[in-house]
């Protein structure tokens, strides 16, 4: 990760593609992300869903095939990683563990990886048509003593220490989900960073995760963060008039219906000014739409296409080109559940990939 001369792209990897046993008793036997993606209805004129995969089809990550089939296929199309989404809730409680083990145990497929913890509290939502959620709790997230956090430690030390784990100045990289919810989180940033030196490493590079850079910055960065990574994609929505949200609300109520921003007017508002300096890192947007799990009570970005992604995507890389660290992350590799993923579907095919591998050559070129 240390050549400063090439753009380094690394799409975020979601890995609910295989039953687990507490996926089966709170969804029902059998149940995986496909469930929702398939169970997606049209809910507009004109709304693309079902999504249906094409080249990689309806895969079990149980499978090594098909973990190979996704790394081969990312690393042809210029992704130089996959962000592994990690689940440590308390007391060395996981979920979702097991694709990532077998990736690290197995040392196949040979394709840089690192992590992120997504901290936060697991429920049972149900979107209400004006966008209101009512939820109940299924796994708290909890932030334990310094035994605790230690342990979470050694557990990961093996993929830290792992020659495929993606790095900066020799660190391995770990991003935080949610880092402004964590109570304490400079301790634990400074415990870990103490036992990293101690276990041969030198540190931890941590990055928090936002989607509101403009307020979230300074204090991601004052509590011993490196690095800050922007997702943008609700800013749309933010960042309007208050008379406009309530007017909306009133009228999704009277008239259920998801809310629509169109992909091609507003991709350029998913990278700003904050995008520009070398500590914070942007996020590429293939697309969204949430209504597989949130029904009418969802958020979509309508006409994304392969044409308009390249723009985004060239958007992104210009802000790249004078940093130290030319990385940029990908939401994401396979989140079909929210619309946002690289992998091949019925409609674009390779489209967004073909799109990226492109771009990312011409700007290698430069």
């Amino acid at each position: 990760m240390n050549d400063n001369k090439k753009i380094k792209v690394i799409a975020f990897y979601l890995p609910q593609f295989h039953p687990t046993p507490n996926n089966d008793i709170w969804w029902g036997k059998g149940f995986t992300e496909w469930t929702n993606a398939c169970k997606a209805r049209p809910l507009f004129r004109g709304h693309y869903q079902p999504h249906i995969p094409a080249d990689l089809g309806f895969y079990d990550l149980r499978l090594l095939e098909s973990r190979l089939a996704q790394a081969n296929m990312a690393k042809e199309y210029g992704i130089d990683g996959f962000c592994y989404y990690h689940y440590w809730f308390d007391e060395g409680r996981q979920e979702l563990e097991l694709p990532f083990q077998e990736v690290l145990n197995s040392g196949t497929p040979n394709f840089p990886f690192m992590l992120c913890w997504a901290n936060e509290s697991w429920y049972s939502k149900f979107w209400n048509n004006d966008s209101t959620v009512s939820k109940k709790l299924l796994v708290e997230q909890k932030y334990e003593d310094e035994n605790e956090n230690i342990n979470h430690f050694i557990h990961l030390l093996k993929a830290f220490k792992d020659p495929r784990h993606l790095t900066i100045d020799g660190k391995p990289m770990f991003m935080i989900y949610r880092p402004l919810d964590f109570p304490n989180v400079n301790k634990f940033i400074m415990l870990w960073q103490s036992l990293a030196k101690k276990n041969g490493l030198p540190g931890i590079y941590f990055i928090g995760q936002t989607i509101d850079i403009e307020k979230d910055y300074d204090p991601i960065i004052s509590f011993g963060f490196d690095a800050v990574n922007s997702v943008r994609h609700y800013d749309v929505i933010r960042n309007r008039p208050a008379i406009n949200k309530i007017f909306t609300r009133i009228k999704r109520f009277l008239f259920p219906s998801p809310l629509k921003k169109d992909y091609g007017k507003v991709f350029s508002s998913f990278i700003g000014e904050r995008e520009k300096e070398n500590n914070v890192i942007p996020t590429i947007l293939p697309n969204w739409d949430h209504t597989p799990r949130s029904g009418k009570g969802g958020y979509v970005l309508v006409n994304s296409t392969p044409h308009f992604f390249a723009k985004h995507i060239e958007q992104v890389f210009r802000t790249l080109i004078h940093k130290k660290n030319k990385i940029a992350f990908i939401k994401s590799w396979n989140e079909w559940g929210e619309g946002n993923y690289m992998e091949p579907d019925l409609k674009f095919g390779r489209g967004y990939l073909e799109e990226l591998k492109r771009i990312k050559d011409e700007f290698t070129c430069e």
